[in-house]
């Protein structure tokens, strides 16, 4: 533990974090990287990344909002490094293929670009299962406020980031 500890605090230095527990509030802070350590061969190793794109009516912002950081802190729990939610200001139609087209855009809605950030597939599955069976998540409690129906999502495998 104590090498892994060093092996840590020696790459957090190397990207501008002094040492772990002194320049950030915490270690999950301090890893926000778009890459992890294989704890194994001690290698950087790319990330795994879930993205999304939804149509939300344009009056639910705050409220998608406060959704969005609830299920954030869901996420971040059952293992997700990283979740951005961005609300679309300059998304314009295609002619053949667009973000609003591939939501089905209705009047008075934005389309909003989201994205998860995990430290591998393996780790994404096992915490989408925890997530997907959170209570804390169940649409009874936490509703969704957007046509759930017309969210496109996938799971992609970093090939390049610079």
């Amino acid at each position: 533990m104590a090498l892994r500890m060093t092996l840590i605090n020696d790459l957090l230095r190397s990207v501008g974090y002094v040492e772990f527990g002194r320049s950030c509030s915490s270690y999950a802070e301090a890893t926000r990287q778009p890459w992890v350590v294989n704890q194994w061969t001690k290698e950087l190793v790319m990330t795994y990344v879930d993205g999304f794109v939804a149509a939300v009516p344009t009056a639910n912002r705050d409220t998608y909002r406060e959704f969005a950081e609830r299920a954030a802190a869901v996420f971040r729990e059952y293992g997700a490094l990283k979740v951005v939610e961005c609300w679309g200001d300059d998304v314009p139609e295609g002619k053949v293929t667009s973000f609003p087209m591939a939501v089905k855009l209705q009047k008075e809605e934005t389309v909003v670009f989201s994205w998860i950030t995990w430290p591998s597939r393996e780790v994404r599955d096992a915490g989408m299962k925890k997530v997907m069976a959170d209570p804390r998540l169940e649409p009874a409690s936490n509703p969704m406020p957007f046509d759930g129906k017309r969210l496109i999502y996938g799971g992609f495998e970093m090939i390049v980031d610079q």
